[in-house]
């Protein structure tokens, strides 16, 4: 008789704790503090290919890990290209064909300093990413300061993103 009003309680109290997080939608990262993973070592012909050491060159720099085909990245894209000014930008194109990412860089414009290509999405896996669009801020010595899952666009990128980026640059 008591048995069902505790676990009333327990639900209860498990989901007032999760309303009071301060992201309760945020998908928390293991790799913050941590240095980042490698990136892949294919590129789209024509462009810079992203290595390990440029994540590890001075000043803050963003990972972005996008698609052709994810029409939240482009959403997301003239955002990035207005960070590529101020900032590296890389990019990781994912499960992509290269036509088609080139394409799109040749439509809407390239915000990348520099690219590597996931085409089966193994990186995708080592840093965490759960879906395209996600964006890393990584520090000078290559660490994650910050993990953004979904498109730089509207009062999530200036709520939650662009503080972080202004908290990264102001320590640098």
């Amino acid at each position: 008789m008591l048995l069902p009003p505790l676990i009333f309680l327990g639900i209860a109290l498990v989901f007032i704790w999760g309303m009071q997080r301060d992201d309760p939608t945020g998908l928390p990262s293991t790799f913050i503090g941590r240095q980042a993973p490698a990136v892949p070592q294919t590129t789209l012909p024509g462009n810079t290919q992203l290595t390990d050491d440029m994540l590890r060159q001075p000043g803050v720099k963003l990972v972005n890990f996008w698609a052709s085909w994810c029409p939240p990245c482009r959403a997301e894209h003239p955002t990035l290209t207005e960070l590529s000014a101020r900032l590296p930008v890389y990019g990781v194109d994912l499960r992509d064909k290269d036509a088609d990412a080139l394409r799109f860089l040749a439509q809407d414009g390239n915000p990348f300093h520099a690219i590597a290509t996931d085409p089966r999405g193994r990186a995708a896996i080592d840093w965490g990413v759960t879906a395209p669009p996600e964006t890393f801020i990584i520090d000078a010595d290559g660490r994650i300061l910050y993990r953004h899952a979904g498109p730089l666009v509207r009062e999530d990128y200036t709520n939650r993103f662009l503080p972080e980026l202004e908290k990264a640059l102001a320590a640098e």
